[in-house]
């Protein structure tokens, strides 16, 4: 499947995992299991022979990004328009999602024939969440535009006033069949598209943490079994709010499958997890070229220049000495360049699925990413050569 093609339908968790689910059937093998978990996917390939020392090589990421979720009851009405009122899921950059083409989709449970079934949703209509104008707001240019989430962010989406949008739900539900709850969310319907003058750039939402979720299912759907060794994809989602949920990091998902295929290796679980290696695979903070003082010194990715390796001595990232130095080795055996960024002492640093899983699992673990622009954004920023780059390291990865 084409990276743009990917990130133009993977537009919720759960229609990443049918994106992934497609782009592996297409390229499946009989040594492959799949094991799915809502709005999570994991993917493992089993070695040709397995041995006491088999090890796992595991590859991490999320398919969660900051969105607008529609709220169970969301019908607002003011100034003869209807508009669905929104919650708030992630850390999204508000102003971004204003004045944009928002398309809205998810997943509907229904009740047919007495069970509970689900269903895939993308609606055909686009919401819109307008700015004020600047007669009304002089002062936005100079003291910046500041949204309240509770009152800045409601979708106009009908002049029909008195129309329920659960009604428009239940519409897309099989005949015969009763809405009973949904997951929607809003999301940017402008397509991913290229920029800059070579076509360098890649502009598009979601591509924290699409990008790597793509890199590893591009890698892992190339590969071949190993002589001895487990090949593991991981997608995880909630990553954005923490992980503690069944479908995140700090779930017992992963942990649950290991311990069902590693039950053909004679060694204990915790035995092979010691000796392994698990990369974790999220967005790193390129430098802005509008704001370099954001960046610590020598310690600044460049968009282009290949994949980032992420330390925090506070331990935000899983990265330490053992798993770093293990990365390094693998970029310089295959010539792929790679960086490192480290926060400044004065800012916060952000996290990702790599402690959890460190922690829970005993696995050595190091904290990779592709540098962006833009994190959080409704559209963010990346280069063409650093997806490329991040996707032959995880073929030297499972090779």
């Amino acid at each position: 499947m084409k990276y743009f093609e990917f990130l133009n339908k993977s537009v919720t968790p759960y229609h990443t995992v049918e994106t992934l689910k497609a782009l592996f059937n297409a390229k499946s093998d009989k040594n492959t299991r799949f094991f799915e978990r809502g709005g999570a996917l994991i993917a493992v390939r089993i070695p040709k022979q397995i041995c006491s020392d088999s090890q796992f090589r595991i590859a991490l990421a999320h398919t969660d990004f900051p969105t607008l979720k529609i709220t169970p009851n969301p019908d607002r009405a003011a100034a003869g328009i209807q508009t669905l009122h929104p919650e708030i899921y992630g850390s999204p950059i508000y102003t971004s999602w204003l004045d944009r083409d928002l398309g809205y989709a998810g997943l509907l449970a229904y009740e047919m024939n007495g069970t509970v079934q689900t269903k895939l949703f993308r609606g055909n209509k686009f919401v819109r969440i307008p700015q004020l104008a600047v007669h009304l707001n002089r002062g936005v240019n100079q003291e910046g535009l500041k949204v309240n989430p509770q009152t800045d962010l409601n979708a106009l989406w009908t002049a029909s006033i008195g129309t329920k949008f659960t009604d428009i739900l239940q519409q897309e539900v099989p005949q015969g069949g009763k809405l009973l709850d949904f997951d929607v969310q809003l999301f940017d319907a402008q397509p991913a598209q290229f920029g800059g003058l070579e076509n360098e750039w890649i502009y598009s939402g979601r591509l924290d943490n699409l990008s790597s979720c793509h890199a590893i299912a591009e890698a892992f759907a190339a590969g071949q079994p190993l002589e001895k060794d487990f090949q593991v994809a991981a997608f995880f989602n909630n990553e954005e709010v923490g992980s503690e949920t069944r479908e995140g990091a700090a779930g017992n998902f992963l942990k649950s499958v290991l311990e069902s295929v590693s039950s053909l290796v004679c060694s204990e679980l915790a035995s092979v997890l010691s000796s392994s290696l698990a990369l974790s695979i999220d967005m790193a903070h390129a430098e802005h070229p509008n704001f370099v003082q954001k960046h610590e010194p020598n310690h600044a990715p460049i968009l282009g220049e290949g994949v980032v390796l992420k330390i925090n001595s506070q331990k935000r990232y899983a990265s330490d000495v053992f798993s770093s130095a293990r990365f390094k080795l693998l970029c310089e055996q295959n010539n792929i360049p790679y960086q490192t960024f480290v926060m400044r002492n004065d800012m916060p640093c952000g996290s990702t699925v790599g402690p959890t899983i460190s922690a829970s699992l005993g696995i050595p673990t190091v904290d990779i990413g592709e540098p962006m622009l833009s994190m959080h954004s409704i559209r963010e920023m990346t280069d063409v050569r650093d997806h490329e780059k991040m996707t032959l390291l995880l073929r030297a990865f499972w090779k």
